[in-house]
């Protein structure tokens, strides 16, 4: 029994931290305490509230340093959901200065000022949505005559890039979508702010879309018309290796996640980062890798202060820029 007990009843030494707890709502609602009691929920809240820490710190960096330049990469998906609205007010507020997305982040920001998506359903029957001319995003649905729509805008915006090029000048995929900004005349759009508050939008993967269905047709009647992914890694690269510092903010994997942290690299690292994302460590993703990857990589300095969390960023996202939102 001595031995059991001592085994059940181990003597302890006291860690040093702070105290897990939860928001008390007890003493009513206040959103700053409410957004500060997650560093000490435990789990991912502490990793929500830390990312919330971080963007702050970021923002009060930036305000006392022009140099410091913030880098938002996102997923496509992010723009299919309702987080498309949370980046257009970043943008409008200017309080991201580089965006990096895939094709779908671009095409999709357009098609919505068109026409709208549509929230549906995640069960239901492909095939017959296929029939019904529905295209499915998880629980969002796009019907195709979106599409149809934004073919109509981009032809002619084909034709006016191809225009400019006869006229000898270079037409980047950053040139190509701070000219599509200048179709949009919706303030709920991410490409409207940014090409009205200069902020560059690149987009190495351009082609991997609809925006890539439509050059495929203007393309067979017009091979001459060439849009330049090389000139954009110059202009990303030379953006990071000569501010004072740097933060990235990353929205899901993949290119977005990778284009942002390696020019990053040119500088010996990013001085602060937050990742977002359901990405698992296990498989060597890059949507999963954590902080301490990109530091082995120098895409990280050793000493950033960086963090990630582990979840859906339309639940996150919108909770951390609340965050900034302090009066």
């Amino acid at each position: 029994m001595d031995k059991a007990r001592t085994a059940i009843f181990k003597e302890s030494t006291e860690p040093d931290g702070v105290e897990v707890r939860g928001y008390d709502f007890s003493k009513g609602f206040d959103l700053r305490k409410f957004l500060d009691s997650y560093k000490t929920t435990g789990f991912q809240g502490t990793h929500l509230g830390q990312g919330i820490e971080l963007l702050r710190e970021m923002q009060k960096e930036r305000k006392k340093n022009p140099g410091m330049k913030i880098f938002l990469g996102y997923t496509s998906n992010m723009v299919s959901s309702g987080l498309r609205e949370v980046i257009a007010y970043l943008v409008k507020e200017k309080m991201v200065d580089v965006l990096v997305t895939t094709a779908g982040g671009i095409e999709e920001d357009v098609i919505k000022t068109l026409k709208p998506f549509i929230l549906g359903e995640w069960n239901v029957d492909g095939k017959k949505l296929r029939e019904s001319g529905v295209n499915r995003i998880g629980n969002i649905f796009v019907p195709n005559d979106r599409y149809i729509a934004f073919e109509k805008l981009m032809n002619p915006f084909f034709q006016r890039l191809h225009g400019l090029q006869k006229q000898g000048e270079k037409i980047s995929a950053s040139r190509f979508c701070f000219e599509l900004g200048k179709q949009v005349k919706n303030e709920h759009s991410i490409l409207y702010w940014a090409t009205k508050h200069g902020i560059p939008v690149f987009c190495p993967a351009i082609t991997d879309g609809s925006i890539g269905d439509m050059l495929y047709f203007y393309l067979k009647k017009n091979p001459d018309f060439v849009i330049d992914v090389a000139a954009d890694i110059v202009k990303i690269n030379d953006i990071a290796l000569n501010a004072d510092k740097t933060g990235v903010i990353v929205l899901g994997g993949g290119l977005a996640k990778h284009h942002v942290i390696n020019a990053n690299l040119f500088r010996e690292g990013a001085d602060y980062a937050v990742y977002v994302s359901t990405g698992s460590e296990g498989d060597g993703s890059i949507a999963g890798a954590k902080p301490e990857e990109a530091k082995s990589w120098g895409k990280l300095q050793g000493e950033a202060m960086a963090v990630h969390i582990e979840g859906d960023a339309t639940i996150i996202f919108p909770l951390m820029v609340a965050g900034l939102m302090e009066k």
